[in-house]
């Protein structure tokens, strides 16, 4: 069965084409072989995620969520097999317990059904009594394994002659000495064994980390404060080095006024603010305002809107808040280090009308990132290049506004409005409020056509959500909940973090004039996208690949990235391979954004748009490369609605900045370019960015004419 699978995974490589809408067939396709009295028959599984308002779907466990869409053919009269009527779709574990009947299928297409979340499991068809049966009990028919199925534990084979599981872990749990360039070995995820072979390799770079000047003193950083500003109002900011206090340890670390995160910024729709940036870092940088549909000389993205702010140097940003929600802001140079240690901030919009948003009871606004730690302090940087440039730099620790351990104290039936940024370099978190069930309001830059409930929410690098909650009484985790793919052994295994509590008192809540059950619709954003409808089933504008290349990479290391090609997650959760990421800089690693139409990639593509014109445009995450993974993709200065993943159409809409393109997904978006000026999208994975992943395109400050 392994060759079988392997063989089919060879087929698909070479044949691309077949589904490219509906993303990479070699990860989200099953092709179901027959028993041998059955040749002729034949099928396909496509597997789409399961309808979730975050596009990728999740269950509350972590495992991906898909339904399963069958195209069969070949299929005899199930009469001619005995005595049955029809044919019936079962999926089971890799041990065939238990077994959940997925419903009745027959020649042509049927589905979708489901949704599956088991992390390896088989489809098998059957012929049945009739379509009522509840347990598989008629002929089997066809059968075939999930993509992930093809990890297997032969990687084992790849441990050098006399290493053992026992060793290999033993090498996996290594401390933190420093080698002769200052590098130290970079922290192991103790539930995953290392292959010997790596742990000598070191970035083409020197360590970094912000040291004081020498008898400089550097202040201990404040809790972010909330700054209210009108219509013409002026702020000054600062980003400067401050002194943390993280699990009893200190490091120094950076901050926007002295605060972490940086002030969150309250303001009133359609309002203009004067933000005066000094940059007393030792880094060159600027201010970039993240989702902010504003004039685009203020920007914040050095080399395309501005100059690099020096050390000691400033710039005046005019700021103009056009759509209502929440918002960042960040550095958009070396926002690898930067960002990081703590340059970021919200920014929180206001509508006018008072009915926006549903009555609550309180709202918190969160910053959502992890911080990566070693055993002497932080683990260090890269000075001439981003280290960690394959998979980005996955933090240890969690943070919530800057902090380990988020508390709440709330009382019963009690509803909070959270406002969900992440500003993690690389970490896509999946989390849950420890069983309360969510409301789904709103994302980057409106609210959705209509609220839809969830278990659990899934926000990518750079995302914002809103979501309501409601809480009983008791204590309530707020957790990172994943499945965990291991390489190295072939398999899954859970790993959950906890970011904090909300502790809820005996006592009741007031209560609110409209009931939390209620579900609204949202007239005014189905308004506000009708004009666009007739462009969603047209044909595609421009197509975008996000892939990969490199160049003088480590054979062994190049050895090991093959061998973790059989399968790769949609979403990379979290770091499964520390010392085949680490050593990766800039240098050897370049991450690409490639135009489908004239090969042109990153920068040397030169796209320009007409001022008022709707592209529609296609996202095509390239399984095909040494190492693929996830790429949340972020577009300045306009908004856009994702319009179908792997072909499947998103029934409930939401203007967005900035998405997540799984793995081997095809992603179309339509892209409306409403501001003009020069513009930049990249992919928002710090590291990513910083090796190329970025273009540049022109909005033209004239209409074109009919």
């Amino acid at each position: 069965m392994r060759r079988l699978l392997r063989a089919l995974g060879a087929i698909w490589l070479l044949t691309p084409s077949l589904a490219a809408q509906d993303g990479h067939p070699d990860i989200y396709s099953i092709e179901l072989a027959p028993t041998p009295d059955l040749r002729d028959a034949r099928g396909t599984v496509r597997l789409r995620w399961a309808p979730s308002p975050f596009g990728i779907s999740v269950s509350p466990e972590g495992h991906h969520r898909y339904d399963l869409n069958f195209r069969l053919e070949g299929l005899p009269d199930p009469r001619a097999l005995g005595d049955y009527s029809t044919y019936v779709a079962w999926v089971t574990t890799p041990v065939l317990s238990p077994m959940a009947k997925l419903g009745e299928v027959g020649n042509g297409e049927s589905g979708p059904l489901g949704p599956v979340d088991l992390n390896q499991f088989l489809v098998l068809v059957s012929a049945e009594r009739d379509a009522n049966v509840v347990s598989r009990e008629g002929r089997l028919v066809l059968r075939g394994l999930s993509p992930s199925s093809r990890i297997q534990p032969d990687n084992h084979l790849m441990i050098p002659a006399g290493a053992s599981t026992s060793a290999a872990m033993e090498h996996a749990h290594h401390g933190a000495v420093e080698d002769d360039a200052g590098w130290p070995h970079p922290p192991m995820n103790p539930l995953i064994a290392m292959i010997p072979g790596l742990e000598d390799l070191r970035p083409n770079a020197k360590p970094y980390l912000p040291r004081p000047a020498p008898g400089a003193s550097v202040p201990l950083a404040r809790p972010r404060e909330m700054v209210s500003l009108r219509d013409g109002d002026v702020l000054e900011l600062v980003a400067g080095l401050v002194r943390r206090t993280i699990r009893g340890e200190s490091y120094v670390m950076y901050g926007f006024n002295g605060q972490y995160p940086g002030p969150l910024i309250q303001v009133e729709q359609h309002s203009t603010i004067t933000v005066r940036f000094v940059n007393q870092t030792d880094h060159h940088t600027a201010v970039h305002w993240h989702g902010v549909r504003l004039e685009n000389r203020y920007d914040g993205v050095p080399g395309v809107t501005q100059e690099p702010v020096a050390p000691g140097g400033s710039f005046e940003y005019r700021v103009f808040f056009r759509d209502a929600g929440i918002y960042w802001y960040h550095p958009h140079h070396r926002e690898d280090i930067q960002q990081d240690l703590g340059l970021y901030g919200n920014m929180l919009v206001r509508a006018p009308d008072p009915e926006f948003f549903n009555e609550v009871h309180r709202e918190e606004v969160l910053m959502l990132d992890d911080l990566l730690l070693g055993g002497a302090g932080l683990f260090p940087y890269g000075q001439e290049s981003a280290t960690h440039a394959l998979m980005g730099r996955f933090g240890n620790v969690m943070l919530v506004n800057g902090e380990p351990e988020y508390r709440l104290a709330l009382k019963r039936g009690e509803v909070v409005r959270f406002f969900l940024t992440n500003v993690a370099n690389t970490r896509t978190f999946h989390l849950s409020f420890g069983g309360a069930r969510l409301k789904v309001v709103g994302s980057d830059l409106s609210k959705f056509e209509r609220e839809e409930w969830a278990e659990s929410l899934v926000i990518g690098p750079a995302e914002r959500y809103i979501v309501e909650v409601r809480f009983e009484a008791g204590v309530h985790a707020l957790e990172n909940r994943l499945q965990v793919l291991d390489h190295t052994f072939g398999g899954f295994f859970p790993e959950s973090t906890k970011l904090g509590e909300i502790e809820v008192a005996d006592e009741d809540a007031p209560p609110l004039s409209r009931p939390f059950e209620m579900l609204r619709e949202h007239g005014d954003v189905r308004k506000d996208i009708a004009p666009y409808r007739s462009s969603f089933s047209r044909a595609v504008d421009r197509e975008l690949w996000l892939t990969l290349e490199t160049e003088g990479l480590p054979a062994k290391l190049v050895r090991r990235m093959r061998a973790d090609r059989v399968y790769f997650n949609p979403v990379e959760w979290t770091e499964t391979m520390p010392e085949m990421n680490f050593p990766t800089t800039g240098g050897e690693v370049r991450w690409t954004l490639r135009d489908a139409a004239t090969g042109k990639k990153n920068l040397d593509i030169d796209w320009r748009f007409s001022l008022g014109a709707v592209v529609k445009l296609r996202l095509v995450n390239d399984r095909d490369a040494l190492h693929a993974m996830q790429h949340p993709f972020h577009i300045h200065g306009q908004r856009f609605l994702i319009l179908s993943r792997n072909g499947a159409p998103n029934r409930n809409l939401v203007w967005k900045d900035t998405l997540v393109v799984a793995m081997g997904e095809t992603v179309d978006i339509l892209l409306e370019l409403s501001n003009p000026g020069r513009w930049m999208a990249h992919c928002h994975i710090a590291e990513h960015l910083e090796t190329g992943m970025k273009l540049v395109f022109t909005v033209d400050t004239q209409e074109e004419k009919p």
